[in-house]
């Protein structure tokens, strides 16, 4: 179940050599604990899931095809 009440955007960098802007996505909370012991956060489609601690989000699953970085910016949205 997703809180609405917390939720992060959460930058993705852009295609390699495409020079292209990145795309920000926000994330939810789930009742989830990932591997370091944070919260697991999740987009609407749920292919993104991350663990945030500060403003760091390290990526546990990844959209099919995508090669993120295992570390992204996040920032808490009001």
């Amino acid at each position: 179940m997703r809180s609405l009440k917390h939720r992060y955007a959460v930058t993705l960098p852009g295609p390699v050599g495409g020079h292209g802007p990145p795309d920000v996505v926000v994330v939810h909370a789930t009742d989830a604990v990932g591997p370091g012991g944070q919260k697991v956060w999740e987009n609407a489609d749920g292919d993104l899931q991350v663990e945030i601690n500060g403003e760091v989000a390290t990526v546990l699953a990844a959209p099919a095809g995508g090669s993120l970085h295992p570390c992204l910016h996040a920032v808490r949205l009001p």
